[in-house]
């Protein structure tokens, strides 16, 4: 069989099913676990998809999950199917709105990148934008980590970041930084509303040389505490809502 994805967890499980965008090979559930609530449309999703179920005890499922919270549900699913760059693009022009494209710079914790997603995905984002390499992917961690939201959004795997901001600025696209610089706006002292695609740098260094260099404009968040920086995930929540509030004011 080529390469599979083991998912884990009752959020990441189902919405990888209701999604339906890679195909299920088995699900497992774990013995004990009531068929109802949440797993109860999991295995309705899986009969849907033509997926087995099999019951497997407690301590294999353990094992399978590697130690991770697995609370009663794993599924066996073929790789995440990332998005091209073009095939983004293209859907962006067919949206009646301003685009908006969260473009990640080696974002590496599965925690903070799921955050992301899960934001981008709660706020109906255009799509993301991370490095293929160096970089956290989407991992069955980060899937869990997102609750899922992962399976619903269009995510673009770039051979070359800086490359792929130039190409969503020849579509528009205006690059905003997240970055405490001098002179920066404050978030909400930015007009955010137009086609935008977000930076947000890496958790240590922040952004790379040339993805700073490739920014149109630099967004700054208020700061009063001694510690100079917020965790990427929250920074980029932040800012992402704020936009969101922005956009929803124009309507």
């Amino acid at each position: 069989m080529p390469h599979t994805d083991m998912l884990y967890g009752r959020n990441a499980v189902r919405e990888t099913l209701r999604a339906a965008r890679r195909r299920p090979h088995r699900v497992y559930l774990a013995s004990g676990t009531q068929r109802k609530g949440i797993v109860g449309e999991i295995m309705g999703l899986a009969k849907r998809a033509g997926a087995p179920v099999q019951q497997v005890d407690r301590v294999n499922m353990d094992k399978m999950s590697g130690g991770a919270k697995h609370h009663g549900v794993m599924a066996e699913v073929s790789p995440y199917p990332y998005v091209s760059l073009p095939a983004l693009i293209d859907s962006m022009q067919a949206s009646e709105s301003h685009p908006l494209v969260l473009v990640l710079d080696y974002i590496q914790d599965p925690q903070n990148l799921g955050t992301l997603v899960r934001a981008a995905e709660g706020l109906a984002l255009d799509g993301i934008v991370i490095p293929e390499r160096r970089a956290a992917g989407i991992t069955p961690a980060v899937v869990n980590a997102s609750a899922g939201a992962t399976e619903h959004v269009q995510i673009v795997a770039a051979t070359n970041l800086v490359r792929a901001m130039n190409d969503l600025k020849d579509h528009g696209l205006w690059m905003a930084g997240l970055e405490q610089v001098p002179d920066a706006p404050l978030h909400t002292q930015a007009d955010l509303t137009g086609p935008l695609g977000l930076v947000i740098g890496s958790e240590g260094k922040g952004m790379s040389r040339l993805v700073r260099e490739s920014c149109d404009l630099f967004i700054q968040l208020p700061m009063q505490g001694r510690v100079n920086s917020l965790n990427a995930a929250v920074a980029g929540s932040v800012a992402l809502y704020e936009i969101w509030r922005q956009r929803a004011g124009k309507r």
